[in-house]
């Protein structure tokens, strides 16, 4: 029986398990697969520093002993409850020691474990061609809209109609905006990314619409890969007109942790000073002193994100002069249900002619 597996196969087994060391788990791994590693990150580094300073041999000894030892804790306590008809799948960087180690160890117990061919480079491989070949075929109806509108709680009402929906800031761990960074949260790796979207994209159903907000190619440190904004560019949009108090009120809303981070929200705000000067940036700062934050954003929003969206939507979005425009009474919960409503029949219609 064979050991060895490959990227489509990934899905069949019970358990994917990344036999890398933790940093690099971190950074990027293949959805749903679990830490187990054969060297942790400082064992990694010992290994590397001998394999360069003294030699192949002498970096395998240390290491092989090392490996023994970690897989023997995997067995007493991660694997320690598995069936004997437990499949798991294994991979390290390029399907080499680290997951040959542990797959051999593993079918010695008698588990049909098997190795990723390829390891996680083949995953990486796998991800850009899904990214390249699903980007130019999707769907996409994008919804816009100036700041506040309530994009995002309109795809996730969609959502929860049974709409498909590519929520990309969620992805990314961000609002999107100058002022999007959410509290506490770090970003993903721009290959973590890569890897949320693809596997996203995987399972999308190409007859159906699927909803994505417009965005700008770079989402915080995100850059966007260049077939989806080209994909995003040429598609079907529509825009949301709501009425500006109703959008205030909906950014206090949303934003009302920033009136507990005064400096943070005072350093993103100065990176505006090259478009509006210092004596508007600085009337800011002193909105932002004072907890004024609704004459904040009624300020940012009028001086910059309106003027900002009004400039780039006809250039950005080629379909623009043929969208459709969702007028919304208001933004609370219910009124953004009764959008995301009215946004698939508008769709349906649209797309039966």
């Amino acid at each position: 029986m064979k050991a060895v597996a490959r990227i489509p196969e990934r899905r069949t087994f019970d358990t994917l398990i990344d036999a890398r060391s933790p940093a690099e788990f971190e950074l990027d791994h293949i959805p749903g697969a679990i830490n187990c590693p054969v060297l942790d990150n400082e064992e990694r580094h010992i290994v590397g520093t001998l394999y360069k300073q003294v030699g192949a041999f002498e970096a395998r000894r240390v290491g092989g002993a090392m490996v023994a030892a970690n897989l023997a804790r995997h067995l007493h306590t991660h694997f320690a409850d598995r069936p004997e008809g437990w499949r798991p799948l294994v991979y390290c960087w390029r399907g080499g020691l680290r997951s040959g180690s542990m797959t051999t160890w593993l079918r010695m117990v008698g588990w049909d474990a098997q190795q990723l061919a390829g390891g996680y480079k083949a995953w990486r491989r796998h991800v850009i061609d899904t990214i390249d070949l699903q980007a130019p075929t999707l769907p996409l109806v994008v919804i816009c809209g100036a700041t506040g509108s309530g994009k995002t709680r309109v795809l996730q009402a969609l959502a929860a109609l049974g709409e498909q929906v590519l929520d990309l800031e969620a992805l990314a761990r961000h609002k999107g905006s100058l002022l999007g960074a959410l509290p506490d949260i770090r970003q993903p790796s721009q290959t973590g990314f890569e890897t949320m979207l693809a596997d996203a994209l995987e399972r999308v159903d190409t007859s159906r619409p699927l909803y994505v907000e417009g965005e700008s190619p770079r989402i915080g440190q995100i850059n966007l890969p260049v077939p989806l904004v080209t994909r995003m560019r040429e598609s079907s949009c529509l825009e949301i007109d709501a009425p500006l108090p109703a959008r205030i009120a909906f950014l206090l809303k949303d934003y009302a942790y920033l009136g507990e981070r005064p400096d943070w929200l005072a350093e993103q705000v100065g990176r505006l000073t090259p478009l509006h000067g210092k004596a508007t940036v600085a009337v800011w700062h002193d909105l932002i002193r004072a907890g004024k934050l609704p004459e904040l954003f009624a300020q940012l929003t009028s001086r910059h994100y309106d003027p900002s969206y009004a400039r780039s939507q006809g250039r950005h979005f080629h379909a623009w002069p043929d969208r459709f425009v969702v007028a919304a009474k208001g933004l609370s919960q219910p009124d953004i249900e009764a959008l995301a409503r009215e946004i698939v029949e508008r769709v349906k219609m649209r797309r039966a002619k």
